[in-house]
């Protein structure tokens, strides 16, 4: 009987303490964060738990008008803030508040001070997208991204660019083949740039394992696919449980690891039979880690492991894939809007490189199309917003910001501000950029669809190269306006895109 009474008091006991924990994670700690913050002049909705605003998050599936202005539909919980409470505002994600940062001075201190500021972590099915470089923090961050570099040097670029040439050209040969007798045709041109951009990072990161690397971009996309329409992705205590979503996401993410590892088997293979190659990423890579280990006495510690490798390389997709087909499909539905940039564009082409593939040395020389890349980036940024978590507390600017909380970069909304682009902001205007991107955002950071700073996006300038050759053999080939079909409707996937396609008529010159 005694035994049963202490059983009963420690049971007792734990209950009490669970339910201490969680009314302190539910209610008394985003009580005591909101407190806070209201106490320094931020505002934003009450927390609650079951929160009145919350169908403000929900994804408006119909197209609208066109125009820029797409804030209100890619985050209404973050646009209806600002509009209610101003630009010193928060919102709840869960439990935990997110303050918005807007202020260029702010901005530049986060993206500095990376120790500080970190990548907020994933969670559930979330974390099988985000792997490698993106996701690590201090030195193992400053490791990856010395070994990853010689990847990503200009010179080493330079030898991709016919793998970028030789991928386009084949879609090229497809859109003709799709031609009318009279040498038009509509095309949903959307699809075709997404498996073009898996194309070229297939040519490029595997080299002549490239039917390899196409089966690993249609597993990945699988994967995107299943965590964007997963019902509980964003419910903390749901989105990590057994569901047939979760199980699929894992059964895929060993297929992708399996696949890999094979591709990375043959080629450290081929290094050690003292074959070398620095025409792909992966190369490079094995290559350089090769190099780190060597240059620490053969340490396994130092460089990176066969899993990190991995992870690498599907960072290589993942990113590059969104990142340029997202800015060539935004970048062919503005030219076929505005013909005027379309014919100034083809003109500056035509003159540099005529009817020759392009070359290393023009593409400097491409100051119009420049100017629209930038400003369709600026438009229709890859990514709506960056997140960085607090591990302590910190002063940003006049804010004192307690551990726990969380900031918000939100890109699409400062790129459109108009008190830092005046009052055409939502307008499409490369001209504003006729003169660098210094001169137009007065040296504020303002303007930073790759981030800023020292974790600027790595394959920067791999997307603009690709981007300029993709654009300039278009339009040596092609005239394109936009179809009366086209429904424009911005969304987030892993990457803001065309929700219903990007129909455009194609003409051949």
């Amino acid at each position: 009987m005694e035994v049963l009474w202490v059983v009963t008091l420690i049971a007792a006991a734990v209950i009490s303490l669970w339910a201490l924990h969680k009314l302190n994670s539910l209610w008394l700690r985003p009580k005591r964060l909101e407190r806070f913050l209201r106490a320094q002049g931020l505002q934003g909705y009450p927390y609650s738990l079951s929160p009145p605003h919350v169908q403000l998050n929900e994804p408006k599936p119909q197209p609208f008008a066109l125009s820029n202005d797409v804030a209100p539909r890619l985050s209404s919980l973050l646009y209806h803030t600002i509009s209610k409470y101003g630009k010193n505002s928060f919102i709840w994600e869960g439990t935990t508040p997110k303050v918005v940062i807007s202020d260029p001075k702010q901005i530049k201190e986060v993206f500095n001070n990376i120790y500080d500021f970190q990548k907020t972590k994933l969670s559930g099915i979330a974390k099988f997208l985000t792997s490698g470089l993106v996701k690590y923090e201090g030195e193992q961050w400053e490791k990856h991204r010395r070994i990853i570099n010689p990847a990503f040097h200009l010179e080493k670029l330079k030898n991709m660019l016919p793998a970028f040439s030789l991928s386009c050209h084949d879609m090229i040969s497809v859109w003709k083949g799709m031609l009318c007798s009279d040498g038009t045709c509509e095309i949903d041109v959307w699809p075709f740039l997404q498996n073009l951009s898996c194309d070229i990072i297939s040519r490029t990161a595997f080299g002549s394992s490239y039917a390899e690397g196409m089966k690993i971009f249609q597993l990945l996309k699988m994967q995107g696919y299943l965590f964007m329409t997963a019902k509980y992705k964003d419910i903390p205590i749901l989105r990590n449980l057994p569901t047939s979503t979760n199980k699929k996401m894992k059964a895929i993410e060993r297929d992708i690891h399996d696949s890999i590892e094979g591709i990375i088997k043959k080629r450290e293979k081929a290094l050690e039979n003292g074959e070398t190659s620095d025409a792909d990423l992966l190369s490079i890579l094995l290559e350089s880690n090769r190099k780190e280990i060597k240059g620490h006495g053969n340490s396994r510690s130092v460089g990176m492991t066969k899993q990190e490798v991995i992870e690498e390389c599907k960072t290589f997709y993942l990113a590059g894939q969104e990142t340029t087909s997202t800015l060539l499909v935004w970048t062919m539905i503005l030219l076929g809007r505005f013909p005027e940039w379309h014919a100034k564009a083809r003109q500056e082409v035509l003159q540099v490189f005529g009817n020759q593939n392009p070359n290393f040395e023009g593409l400097s020389q491409l100051k119009i199309v420049t100017m629209i890349l930038y400003e369709v980036l600026r438009l229709y940024p890859p990514t709506i917003f960056f997140s960085r978590t607090l591990q302590k507390d910190i002063k940003l600017g006049n804010l004192s910001l307690p551990a726990g909380v969380n900031i918000t970069l939100p890109i699409f909304l400062i790129h459109l501000d108009a008190d830092i682009w005046s009052d055409d902001a939502k307008e499409f205007k490369p001209e504003r950029f006729s003169k660098g991107i210094a001169n137009v955002t007065k040296g504020q950071v303002s303007f930073f669809p790759f981030g800023w700073g020292p974790r600027i996006c790595i394959g920067q300038n791999f997307a603009l190269l690709e981007v300029k050759i993709v654009l300039s053999l278009l339009l040596q080939n092609f005239s394109f306006e936009l179809s009366p079909s086209y429904a424009h409707a911005p969304t987030i996937m892993l990457a803001l895109q065309p929700k219903y396609g990007a129909h455009i008529v194609l003409h051949q010159l």
